[in-house]
């Protein structure tokens, strides 16, 4: 013998679907989750720079304290021009960082967040 179900019951699972499998809130949902990703990919891609700025950092200091410790022990002035090369590393890091953040910041702001 069938068993009747409630119509309030019969009715809360109409809601339920309604509220989950509609198509609006699929496609909004759907894009919510892709707005997350591009944004977890270009906090990464400015988390690489970051860290590409720290080990360049790290390598021109290094490279700037080795030459100014040459350059005031022999007078070189190769040891000068070594300093130069390093500020200008370090400068095209910051660059490239500025670059890499923009260009993240822009993605993030053209793609479409649903």
């Amino acid at each position: 013998m069938p068993a009747t179900v409630d119509a309030q019951i019969i009715d809360v699972i109409n809601q339920v679907q309604t509220a989950t499998m509609s198509p609006q809130v699929i496609l909004t949902s759907g894009a919510g989750k892709a707005y997350q990703a591009v944004a977890q990919s270009a906090a990464i891609a400015v988390q690489d720079a970051a860290d590409t700025l720290r080990n360049l950092s790290t390598i021109a200091t290094t490279a700037s304290g080795v030459a100014m410790a040459q350059l005031l022990a022999t007078g070189d002035p190769k040891y000068a021009q070594a300093l130069v090369q390093a500020q200008s590393m370090m400068k095209s890091a910051t660059d490239d960082f500025a670059q890499v953040g923009a260009a993240a910041s822009l993605v993030l702001k053209n793609f479409p967040s649903g």
